[in-house]
């Protein structure tokens, strides 16, 4: 297996509060692979666990690295592309 990494600007105006952390989680739940996310060079934290997400305290304009373990390049990149998506995107716009 082969970890796939990428770091992205968090863009929710409120940062990584309750409801983009609960989209995020809930996607990287899903993903079928093994999803971390560390907050600058902190320590990784399981993407799929809400509770993990909001502990690193996550604000907007902040870093955060997302990596995955998988066999097959192809799919990893999917997955960091959608997640980074969800991140990127300011939930919190009207």
């Amino acid at each position: 297996m082969a970890e796939i990494s990428r770091t992205v600007r968090i863009g929710s105006s409120h940062g990584l509060h309750a409801r983009p952390a609960k989209l995020f989680a809930q996607a990287a739940k899903e993903a079928g692979m093994p999803v971390t996310v560390a907050k600058d060079s902190g320590k990784p934290v399981n993407a799929a666990s809400i509770l993990g997400v909001i502990s690193l305290g996550v604000e907007q304009g902040d870093y955060v690295t997302l990596a995955v373990e998988t066999d097959d390049d192809s799919a990893g990149e999917k997955t960091l592309d959608a997640l980074a998506e969800l991140l990127t995107t300011d939930h919190d716009a009207a």
